[in-house]
């Protein structure tokens, strides 16, 4: 077992990420090495008691100790729970994602990038040739 590891601690929102590489002992946590990073102190929404992270997309917990080559992802809290959403579109008689199917057909010259309009956009038309 390596004295040292190298590892990565990653923050990211919108228009702004970085990753912050690291040489830690061999055993640190990911709360040590989060402490470490200083990242918190870089993006100030970061709360150290509130911590939710993950390594490689999944999820850990902060007392899990580290091993060579890991990436710790400081995920944001959501702005909303996703199943309240459903609830509410739900009783709106909306749904998300991909719309309903419907029996009805959309007329193909009405729907943006339909090779009916695509036709009317790259009509081609005889011009007078010329000659060298």
């Amino acid at each position: 077992m390596p004295e040292y590891i190298d590892i990565e601690v990653a923050y990211a929102r919108p228009g702004k990420q970085l990753i912050v590489p690291l040489n830690v002992p061999a055993g640190t946590t990911i709360e040590k090495a989060i402490a470490l990073s200083r990242i918190a102190q870089k993006f100030t929404e970061i709360d150290p008691g509130k911590l939710v992270v993950g390594i490689f997309g999944k999820r850990a917990k902060l007392d899990h100790r580290l091993a060579d080559g890991e990436r710790i992802e400081i995920y944001r809290p959501l702005k909303a729970d996703p199943r309240e959403i459903r609830r509410q579109l739900a009783a709106q008689g909306k749904t998300m994602g991909k719309a309903r199917k419907t029996d009805q057909k959309p007329d193909a010259s009405s729907v943006e990038g339909s090779p009916a309009i695509l036709s009317k956009r790259l009509t081609w038309s005889p011009s007078k040739k010329t000659t060298k």
